[in-house]
């Protein structure tokens, strides 16, 4: 496999290992198992959504990490690895934009090469997703795709996006996923009352028999900057009556234990929705995903509030090994649930949370 900048073979560093069996589950304290890891490539983003990255905090001068303090694709590689031995079958590339690192293809190929990595998925914004990108990242080895989109309405989605990206071009990249046979396609809309909630049956009609999964997310009090607020909060049983009331729904099993969104399908047979209700109805209990930052640090919790550093590890030499065991030590001593508890007073008072554009949704 190609080094990511030379082109070279890459060479597993000291104690690496690339075929070791997995180990036996690891559980956090709560008896939640390690399954999913989410990676962000990059902490840069080409949007400024007003929910996530808003200008008056990510302007002109905001310091992003610099590219020497980003994760190699090797580095990636070699903790997903890791990651794996103790329970991790699925990844998803996240940022910032991933689409913004450079020659993502190459990371992919890189994990796809992985013993035990089963499933390799990306969330964008479509922005940089041509044709020609979707069909190298499904080569690649990428399988599953979720892109971005918060309404039809061009006026309603530039001010969102903030930095006047049209409709039209998300929906280019939707069909050259599709296209390039990323399919079903996932489209995440972020709902905000007041802003975009009267969009959910318009963007319901639209994908409704496309193949593609429309997925509805309650907007979240993550990070500190996107001044949330509860009342802003859409509930998800208010979205599945007006959908439901249109076109009658009916509850979809979960593929899979921990998926975060429930799924339902039209009784006409033409095709699914989900929806991620974490302020309403908390998933914390089924909760089996990791996430790694652009820089190294493991966050236990989306709503984390301090990461752990394996960048530093890895520099300074550690083997597998004991990346290894620090990683058990971490997860095992995991007892996250914040959507749980969240409470009047989380809800008024912030914390130093991580931002989502730094480790992904």
């Amino acid at each position: 496999m190609p080094n990511e900048l030379t082109g070279t073979p890459l060479v597993p560093s000291a104690g690496a290992s690339q075929n070791q069996a997995p180990s036996p589950e690891t559980r956090d304290a709560l008896g939640r198992r390690l399954k999913d890891l989410r990676i962000s490539v990059t902490d840069r983003c080409n949007f400024r959504c007003t929910y996530c990255m808003p200008k008056e905090v990510f302007g002109p001068d905001f310091a992003f990490l610099p590219h020497q303090e980003l994760l190699t694709f090797e580095e990636i590689a070699r903790l997903t690895q890791v990651f794996v031995r103790h329970g991790v079958r699925k990844v998803r590339l996240t940022g910032g934009e991933p689409l913004l690192r450079r020659d993502l293809e190459v990371l992919i190929a890189m994990l796809n090469q992985i013993d035990g990595v089963e499933d390799i998925a990306l969330t964008t914004n479509g922005s940089l997703l041509t044709l020609d990108k979707a069909r190298r990242l499904k080569a690649a080895g990428l399988r599953r795709i979720t892109i971005s989109l918060d309404s039809l309405d061009n006026d309603i989605f530039t001010s969102m996006n903030d930095v006047r990206f049209p409709v039209s071009k998300v929906l280019e990249a939707i069909d050259a996923a599709k296209h390039a046979g990323l399919s079903p396609v996932k489209i995440n809309m972020v709902v905000r009352k007041g802003t975009n909630d009267h969009c959910v049956v318009k963007m319901a009609e639209h994908f409704r028999g496309t193949g593609h999964i429309l997925r509805f997310i309650e907007y979240m009090d993550v990070g500190n900057s996107n001044q949330w607020k509860l009342d802003e909060v859409v509930p998800a049983a208010q979205i599945l009556e007006a959908i439901d009331s249109q076109w009658p729904l009916e509850p979809v099993s979960p593929v899979l234990p921990g998926e975060v969104a429930k799924r339902y399908r039209y009784r006409d047979g033409k095709g699914e929705i989900g929806i991620i209700a974490s302020v309403t109805q908390p998933f914390c209990s089924g909760c089996t995903r990791a996430r790694l930052s652009s820089e190294g640090l493991l966050y236990t919790c989306l709503f984390g509030t301090r990461g752990h550093d394996l960048r530093a590890m890895l520099r300074e030499g550690a083997s597998d090994e004991q990346i290894s065991e620090r990683l058990e030590s971490i997860w095992t001593a995991r007892t996250d649930r914040y959507s749980e508890l969240r409470s009047e007073q989380t809800r008024t008072q912030r914390r130093n949370r991580v931002e989502m554009s730094h480790i992904g949704g």
